[in-house]
């Protein structure tokens, strides 16, 4: 999973220090609208909106920003998004996973697919890259929040299957159907996360040249940027040569 974990490690920092924090907003309102449209307006009543605050809350988006977020749920009634995913295969051979959130999929398919064939890469149909990866809740929070001695016995006794510290952050992962359960456990004791999400984990890594890595790391910024895309998972493995 070193390559799951290291690229989670890469996108937490990019996300602390990215310029372009106008975009990871309109993104995390996207997901705080949709929850909110979908389900109860209350967090409490609904994990999926619980989630998308606790997340906004960890990229410093003003409290008034989440609020309009969750108000724009009853005033764009009319929209319809959907979650998309697309499958492929980027530089060197890399299974990318794309997650989209989208009122219009044949922009989102041109969008990606673009970006997939300036880099040298190929679109698949659904199966063709996932098969390579395993879909668990992965749960995020923050190193400042507990030590890692403490956090593993925690996560263990919270129903997780696993507890990797990275630089900057504690991971948990656990069966995607039991992470609410799980999260809700960790409740008790930590009361600030990073993020809770299902999260593609791959199951083999792929090695990549040092002289390779800035190339591919761009490539799979490129689709982040991408408006419409929420995320992006890849089984490349940096640093190994």
């Amino acid at each position: 999973m070193s390559g799951h974990s290291k690229w989670a490690s890469i996108k937490h920092s990019k996300g602390k220090a990215d310029k372009q924090r106008s975009k990871i907003f309109s993104k995390l309102s996207k997901e705080i609208s949709v929850a909110a449209k979908l389900g109860d307006k209350d967090p409490a009543m609904n994990p999926r909106l619980r989630s998308a605050i606790q997340a906004a809350r960890s990229a410093n988006m003003p409290k008034d920003n989440i609020e309009r977020a969750i108000d724009k749920s009853s005033a764009n009634a009319e929209s319809n998004f959907e979650n998309l995913r697309y499958e492929g295969f980027g530089p060197d051979k890399i299974a990318v996973i794309v997650e989209t959130l989208t009122d219009n999929k044949n922009r989102t398919a041109s969008n990606v697919r673009t970006i997939f064939q300036k880099n040298g890469g190929s679109l698949g149909t659904q199966g063709s890259a996932s098969h390579n990866f395993n879909q668990l809740g992965i749960i995020k929070i923050d190193k400042k929040e507990i030590s890692e001695e403490n956090i593993f016995e925690l996560a263990i006794d919270s129903g997780a299957d696993e507890c990797i510290s990275h630089d900057e952050f504690h991971e948990i992962q656990c069966p995607m159907s039991e992470i609410y359960n799980v999260k809700k456990k960790l409740e008790k004791i930590i009361s600030n996360f990073i993020s809770t999400d299902i999260e593609w984990v791959p199951l083999n890594s792929v090695n990549v040249k040092k002289d390779r890595e800035e190339s591919i790391i761009d490539f799979l910024e490129n689709l982040e940027d991408d408006d419409d895309v929420q995320s992006v998972f890849s089984n490349v493995n940096f640093g190994k040569n």
